[in-house]
């Protein structure tokens, strides 16, 4: 019972991190042939952040030069992993196999970026991301290891 309840909260995990960069492609669809520089300093005005200092500005300034054939890629990749992100959610909450097996090969894909981060850059931040992710991946190995060795 509480493995079946783990599987269910890293598929709500999964499911809204779907979601979110699903409605962020979709975002992006609204962006297209429209001036995103001026969208972006009007979002950083917005935010009250100071459009000179570093951050705002390398924001502002990456804006400048995307176009529509940029925005049209970035969206179509945020859709696609959006979609890997709603089946593997789907499939860890039936249950199935594929969907832990999914989850532990997705987690683990970006472990070795998370270790990176944590050597070229330590924080607290960026420590709580690999353990969670480590932790996850474990549990999806662990749980198709239990499931091959129930023979289910």
């Amino acid at each position: 019972m509480r493995r079946a309840q783990g599987i269910r909260t890293v598929a709500l995990l999964e499911a809204a991190k779907g979601v979110v960069v699903l409605l962020t492609g979709c975002g992006l669809f609204a962006l297209l042939h429209r001036n995103v520089q001026a969208f972006a300093e009007e979002l950083v005005r917005h935010t009250h952040l100071n459009p000179a200092s570093h951050l705002p500005r390398v924001f502002i300034d990456y804006a400048a030069h995307v176009d529509d054939a940029n925005l049209m890629g970035l969206a179509l990749a945020a859709i696609a992993y959006s979609l890997v992100r709603l089946v593997e959610a789907y499939g860890l909450w039936v249950q199935r196999s594929w969907g832990e097996g999914l989850a532990a090969a997705s987690g683990a894909i970006y472990l070795p970026f998370e270790l990176r981060e944590l050597v070229v850059k330590p924080g607290l931040l960026s420590l709580c991301l690999l353990v969670l992710n480590l932790a996850v991946v474990v549990f999806m190995i662990d749980s198709l290891r239990r499931r091959r060795a129930a023979g289910i």
